[in-house]
Order: C-alpha cells, then structure tokens, then sequence
C-alpha cells in the first residue's frame, strides 16, 4: 500500500536533489585535504601563491586564485578572482558571478561569465574562448522562461478540458 506523506510528488523530489547536491558537496570538502581538487558549499577557497591544486568548485562562494591550478575553476554564485602571476591550466567558468583576470594572470582555457561581468586587465591572458552573457537577466529569464512555459501548458489543457467537458449544442430545427 502506497503512503501519501501531504507533499506534493515535485517538492519531495526537489528536497531529495537537494539534499543528494548537499551530501556530495559535503563529501567533497571532507576530502578536500587528501585531494589536490577542492569543491567548497559557502566557503571562499583561497589557492595561494605557491599552492598548486586540480580543479577548484565553488557553490555560493568565491574563489580567489594567486597560485597554479591544474584543471578548471568553477563558481555558481560567486566570483572568481585570478590575480598576478596565477595560472589556470583549464577553464575558468562564472554562474551568476564575476571573473575577474588581473595583470598577468593566465587562463590556458576558456573564460565564460553567465549573469555576471567579466572584468579583464589588457595583459591578462586567455588562451580559449571569451564569453560573456552579463547581467543578472539571463538568470532570472533560465528560471522565468521554464515557469511560463509550464503555465502556458497548464492554460491549454485547462481549455482542452473544458471544451471536452462543454455541452453539446442541440441542432437548431
């Protein structure tokens, strides 16, 4: 026999999400020290200038870069800074944040900013692709268009119904 717990199917499986991100992104940071990759859940991640790390995710926080990274660096919902000297040998990537690339700073890869600035010293260098899709719009447009669509969705099968449900009209005689 099933069991309805009252909530509804969608937010039970947003909470079960949430809470399989949250593990892993905790698991990741208890494993941080053993591990030259660094994956941080509101805590700035600082790679100093003699530090030499794998690949740096951040989720609601900040990641400052003086030393050398070895893979990507990775923020959602936060910043990015790479300052002198510092090097990323992959891809510096910003969701809702900023990049910003100091003098001498050196991005082997690509450098993408989505609903953020990127803000780049004319000797700063970027060995992939820049792309930039600033502004805090196109965040608001990927969660807004999803819910119109939906309710464009619910709208037409309101009116389907309806219509299947509407009496039928006896024939004039």
């Amino acid at each position: 026999m099933h069991r309805n717990c009252g909530y509804p199917l969608a937010v039970r499986g947003q909470f079960l999400l949430w809470l399989a991100v949250s593990c892993l992104a905790f698991s990741a940071t208890a494993w941080a020290k053993d591990n030259p990759s660094y994956t941080q859940v509101g805590h700035t991640i600082n790679v100093g200038p003699n530090d030499q790390v794998g690949d740096v995710t951040c989720f609601g926080c900040s990641i400052h870069v003086r030393g050398q990274v070895a893979g990507d660096v990775t923020t959602f919902g936060g910043s990015i800074t790479i300052e002198d000297q510092a090097q990323v040998s992959g891809d510096a990537t910003a969701f809702a944040g900023d990049l910003r690339l100091t003098k001498d700073a050196k991005v082997d890869g690509d450098a993408t900013v989505f609903g953020g600035q990127l803000r780049r010293d004319p000797e700063a260098q970027v060995g992939g692709d820049v792309t930039t899709m600033g502004g805090r719009g196109w965040i608001a447009l990927i969660f807004v268009a999803p819910l119109i669509v939906m309710g464009l969705f619910v709208a037409l099968l309101i009116w389907l119904i309806q219509w299947l449900r509407r009496p039928a009209m006896p024939a004039a005689a």
